[in-house]
């Protein structure tokens, strides 16, 4: 199992994140797709290559060659959509009310059921930080799934995220 290979990575010190890692693979509050497809997301949101690289390879096997693709793509166009809208939303005035004049056509064909699209983006949109994509997403999520899933995605998104910031900084002290 690829997630053992980075839980046995995490030092000491950050234990709590190995047994989080551990319990949220596992949880069932999402459908296997569902839970595949968000920690595919916020690996690839992470920006750190071992936690994609151990992250894709753990869940490759639950996801379809275009859940794949749709994973891959909310991380994608929400690294572009989150650093927009965050800047809209931080600069005020006028800004809103201007057209995005920005191709995104993956979101209203992921290739997946719109709502786990929904909920990778939402979780990406937490690793990024982007209040306006967070609000959006959360809307559609918490109405279809319910208020567990949208926790349980901010929950992946939150130890994913630590992950990749912990085992960097131990790589950095390392060499």
């Amino acid at each position: 199992m690829s997630l053992d290979i980075l839980k046995d990575r995490i030092p000491d010190y950050a234990k709590d994140l190995r047994l989080n890692l551990g319990t949220l693979s596992n949880d069932i509050t999402l459908t296997p797709q569902q839970l595949a497809g968000t920690f595919v997301a916020c690996a690839i949101a992470s920006r750190n290559d071992a936690v994609t690289r151990e992250t894709v390879a753990h869940f490759k096997s639950v996801l379809s060659a275009p859940a794949l693709a749709a994973a891959q793509s909310a991380a994608a166009i929400m690294g572009m959509n989150n650093i927009y809208y965050r800047f809209v939303h931080m600069a005020g005035g006028e800004y809103s009310k201007m057209p995005a004049q920005l191709r995104m056509s993956v979101i209203g064909n992921p290739g997946v059921d719109k709502v786990d699209f929904e909920l990778w983006c939402l979780a990406v949109s937490a690793i990024n930080g982007c209040d306006l994509c967070v609000t959006s997403h959360e809307k559609i999520v918490r109405e279809a799934l319910g208020t567990a899933a949208v926790q349980t995605a901010a929950r992946i998104a939150a130890v994913i995220h630590a992950v990749a910031v912990t085992l960097q900084s131990a790589t950095a002290l390392e060499g």
